[in-house]
């Protein structure tokens, strides 16, 4: 009803838009009986008026409400949540998931949203996003903390700023003792400073490279960042923002990030990066970022990383994993398809069990993006 409700409200604005824009083009035709030559309509209101008759058909063509539509069952998932995807600011992918928008959609206006983190991760990893729920205020620990870090390396979290409902560990000390790659905050922090191998660039390497091409690193992103380790360095370090990538997959990792003082963002690999074009100047793909992504979803999200990169700016691929062959014949093409200068370009052989067993190679690569492109 909320959804009937808007959309005529919707239709009655852009019917009274037109008419006022009608009268305007129609004025110089009916102040008197002698009318002076007309004076021309603005090309910016003619496109305007075109644009909102436009609106009109097509809302008018695929209003569930009209006359001509038929009652559905009951059970069938309401036609106007299927026009919503049409024509709401969600992504088209929702299309091919109805009955999960249909079950995040059931709730109450004006009340607490559900508390249903797995099925938003879900619609989220098939491309429905960003979510369109937007009556109703989103959940909060029952007891947030009193303070918060200070420090980008506190040597602790607060608990009490995570909803723990849906995860097996009810701490982040739980989480650090089973997954301690994950949320050591430390864990991440060595191999980022200090040179063992040739995969490695220390940040400080890094930092001395794009000073002397004077190319300032000031912004950036780091795509499936984890807990914000990265951020967090390169904050403390550098005083350089970085925005981290990450999705909550069986633990509270953009909670963890936000606690750190950093910004997440809730994003999928295949998500357009929220940021205007040509404004970041490094993004780095981390261990997130490997052979087990869909080809073309990676093809797309390295061209996303052309377009938010400024001329000059870096793309940082950190041990990139995939098959020797692999890499040989179509990573490598795929990443040279954007015609990057190649600042360091290492392979080095996987060597855990997995890696030996599928002939795996890691690729660590610092790529300059042209300073312009014809």
């Amino acid at each position: 009803m909320g959804f009937t409700m808007g959309l005529n409200f919707v239709l009655l604005l852009v019917m009274v838009a037109t008419n006022i824009l009608s009268l305007y083009h129609l004025s110089s035709t009916v102040q008197s009986p002698n009318p002076p030559p007309p004076v021309p309509v603005p090309d910016h209101l003619l496109r305007q008026l075109n644009t909102i008759r436009a609106t009109i058909n097509h809302l008018t063509r695929h209003n569930p409400f009209s006359s001509s539509t038929t009652a559905e069952p009951s059970s069938a998932v309401p036609r106007d949540l299927i026009l919503h995807s049409q024509i709401g600011p969600i992504a088209s992918s929702c299309h091919n998931h109805p009955d999960l928008l249909h079950r995040y959609m059931n709730y109450t206006p004006f009340s607490t949203c559900p508390y249903d983190p797995d099925l938003q991760e879900t619609l989220i990893l098939n491309g429905c996003h960003p979510l369109p729920r937007r009556r109703c205020f989103s959940r909060t620990p029952s007891k947030p903390p009193s303070s918060l870090p200070l420090t980008h390396f506190p040597t602790s979290l607060p608990d009490s700023g995570v909803i723990w409902n849906k995860y097996s560990c009810k701490s982040f000390a739980c989480l650090s003792q089973n997954n301690p790659t994950g949320f050591d905050l430390n864990a991440q922090r060595s191999s980022l400073q200090k040179y063992t191998s040739e995969l490695d660039l220390p940040l400080t390497q890094f930092m001395q490279l794009a000073k002397s091409a004077n190319s300032p690193i000031r912004l950036g992103i780091d795509i499936g960042g984890g807990t914000g380790t990265f951020a967090a360095l390169m904050k403390k370090s550098y005083n350089v923002t970085m925005l981290t990538t990450t999705m909550n997959v069986n633990a509270p990792y953009n909670e963890a990030v936000a606690l750190r003082g950093l910004v997440p963002l809730h994003v999928p690999l295949q998500q357009r990066f929220p940021v205007f074009d040509g404004t970041m100047d490094l993004v780095r793909c981390g261990r997130a970022v490997n052979r087990w992504i869909p080809l073309s979803v990676m093809e797309f999200m390295f061209y996303d990383v052309d377009r938010v990169l400024r001329g000059g700016g870096y793309l940082w691929v950190d041990r990139f994993f995939s098959k020797a062959v692999d890499l040989e014949k179509i990573y490598g093409p795929l990443i040279g398809k954007l015609g990057y200068k190649k600042v360091k370009w290492a392979v080095a052989n996987k060597t855990d069990p997995s890696g030996l067993k599928h002939g795996e190679v890691y690729l660590s690569a610092l790529l300059q993006k042209p300073v312009s492109k014809s």
